[in-house]
């Protein structure tokens, strides 16, 4: 069994030296505000067809919330794109189930294709209404528990979040 390293730094998903970078998509795949907006811009044009190219395949009706799936990064210094749909609490998708498998499927996902690092947002967190506290000890709780479970070659899961308040939510919970 991989051990892995699960660290929270403040930054910038996109800029992250990493194999993999989880997007919080919207189930369309083509883009839209906050990490997703700022994914598919620094991505490039490629981003957006290989997710088109993913619409017109099995995912014509829309990535399911809590599933996930890899796509190539275009521009960015990724190598994997992992996209997944959280739950918008705004649309009464309350159950932490949900939240959990955004976790664990893009672990899973990474897995598949061979990523060996790996780094998260705070999916969920901000628009999609989820308090960042509830969505630091979700995704930690099952990163953890992911990881120690799975045999796996993911040496690294880092969590890249945007603002103070959400960095120290997640530094909170590494700390337990």
């Amino acid at each position: 069994m991989t051990s892995t390293q699960i660290e929270a730094v403040e930054g910038d998903i996109t800029t992250q030296r990493v194999d993999a970078i989880v997007n919080a998509a919207n189930s369309l795949l083509l883009g839209g505000g906050g990490v997703d907006g700022a994914i598919h811009a620094a991505a490039g044009p490629a981003l957006l067809e290989e997710c088109r190219a993913l619409r017109a395949g099995r995912w014509h009706d829309g990535l399911p919330v809590g599933q996930a799936v890899a796509t190539g990064a275009g521009d960015l210094p990724a190598r994997w794109v992992i996209h997944t749909v959280g739950p918008n609490r705004h649309r009464g998708q309350t159950d932490p189930a949900l939240l959990a498998s955004c976790f664990s499927a893009s672990l899973a996902v990474a897995q598949e294709v061979g990523a060996r690092s790996v780094a998260f947002p705070a999916v969920s967190a901000g628009v999609y209404g989820w308090d960042a506290g509830q969505v630091a000890t979700i995704a930690v709780e099952t990163v953890r528990s992911w990881t120690t479970q799975e045999s796996h070659g993911i040496q690294l899961v880092r969590f890249v979040l945007f603002g103070r308040p959400v960095f120290e939510a997640f530094q909170q919970e590494l700390a337990d």
